[in-house]
């Protein structure tokens, strides 16, 4: 690719910033409003929801997030316009490219079909390039169609040029994917080798050298650590919030480690409504929705501070922390959750105070602990390196498509 020079002001606005060399010296891009370079597409049917199956022949799309939401074997649904087709989430702005047969789902999609002027695939991309805001959403698909599009011309080759170099790197970014969830899924089937299942007194893989050690008694948690309650400080009072200290609650513990959170408190709000969980301390959501989902176990990788939906499990010296938390998110399925008269779930702390916990010598604890770390570090570089090619393709596509703003 090369960086085109721009002279004029409207030449800026037609011509993006990076170019593939063999179209330096082609003409500039036009332009013109969604609306007028598709058409949309009517299914024979919409399937409802309680006719999703696990398998079929055809996927079944809707609004959703995800690309295929259910499975159909009913032929008389499946779209029959030519493809590829985009569809378009009509209440969740969702952009998905579809190139193979499919059937619509629910109410809440449009299905668009672009005109021989622009490629179907290069349309896709230039929309996801500036996805709606969602403020937008209740006004639905008449924003989308008063979109700018701007456009090289179809005969020149340059929109499957860069179809291709976009949808290359979005292969690469799903592949990439597919290794990460290979990743999570190694770990979620070690650990329930690592540690006893339910009704054994000894885990299904050991390493070696732990192999004519004795078999050890399970204990209950409440043996192992201490728990400590969370709380509040007064919102009124100024003195006890913006300060350094992370303040968790239940929006805060979406991963395994946990140092930081979308409020934080001062030293003064210690003692005054909240409490301070030390370092290493493992912090288990007690109450909320959430919990009906899952139930979030972390380790705090600093002092912080936490709220009366969680507890904090300050281990006795005989424990490894971090092997704690691996063995008590292995268990977190046979933790029971009840409902409240409010409708959130909660963990009664008896529950917790009784869960039964395998504990091997610290030797054991701590090459389980750093076997399963060293298998979060590959996670977390995977991760990264997922995280870094997303940040790729958008730097790419700022280059590739003009800037929007002045077209508007």
């Amino acid at each position: 690719m090369s960086e085109v020079k721009k002279n004029t002001k409207d030449k800026a606005a037609l011509v993006p910033r990076l170019r593939f060399s063999e179209f330096l010296e082609t003409a500039e891009w036009g332009k013109d409003k969604l609306g007028e370079l598709i058409t949309t597409v009517s299914p024979p049917a919409k399937l409802q929801s309680s006719s999703y199956r696990m398998q079929g022949k055809f996927p079944i799309i809707d609004q959703s997030q995800e690309l295929i939401c259910g499975w159909t074997d009913d032929e008389s649904a499946v779209i029959a316009e030519s493809l590829p087709l985009i569809i378009f989430g009509d209440h969740t702005c969702a952009l998905k490219f579809v190139e193979n047969p499919f059937a619509q789902g629910a109410d809440g999609i449009k299905i668009l079909k672009a005109k021989p002027t622009i490629s179907a695939e290069f349309l896709f991309h230039s929309l996801s390039h500036h996805p709606l805001a969602m403020e937008d959403y209740k006004r639905h698909f008449s924003i989308l169609k008063e979109r700018t599009v701007v456009f090289p011309d179809i005969k020149s080759g340059e929109q499957q040029k860069i179809a291709d170099c976009l949808s290359s790197l979005d292969d690469l970014i799903t592949a990439e994917t597919q290794k990460l969830d290979t990743l999570k899924t190694h770990k979620k089937g070690l650990m329930q080798q690592l540690f006893p299942r339910e009704g054994e007194t000894v885990p299904r893989l050991r390493f070696l050298e732990f192999f004519d050690t004795p078999e050890h008694k399970f204990k209950p948690l409440n043996m192992l650590v201490k728990f400590s309650s969370g709380g509040t400080p007064p919102k009124a009072e100024p003195a006890y919030w913006e300060g350094d200290i992370p303040w968790i609650s239940a929006s805060s513990m979406h991963d395994m480690n946990i140092s930081d959170a979308d409020l934080r408190v001062t030293t003064m709000a210690i003692g005054n409504g909240t409490r301070l969980a030390k370092k290493g301390a493992i912090l288990i959501l007690v109450r909320g929705s959430m919990l009906f989902k899952r139930v979030p176990i972390c380790i705090a990788l600093r002092d912080v501070a936490f709220n009366q939906d969680v507890k904090a499990l300050t281990v006795t010296p005989d424990v490894i922390s971090i092997f704690l938390l691996y063995q008590l998110i292995s268990l977190s399925s046979r933790i029971a959750v009840n409902e409240t008269g409010i409708g959130a779930g909660k963990i009664e702390t008896e529950i917790l105070e009784g869960l039964k916990i395998w504990l091997p010598d610290t030797a054991e604890q701590q090459r389980i602990a750093d076997c399963l770390s060293s298998l979060d570090d590959h996670i977390a570089e995977q991760s990264q390196k997922i995280d870094s090619l997303k940040t790729h393709k958008k730097g790419l596509m700022q280059q590739i498509f003009p800037v929007m703003e002045s077209l508007e």
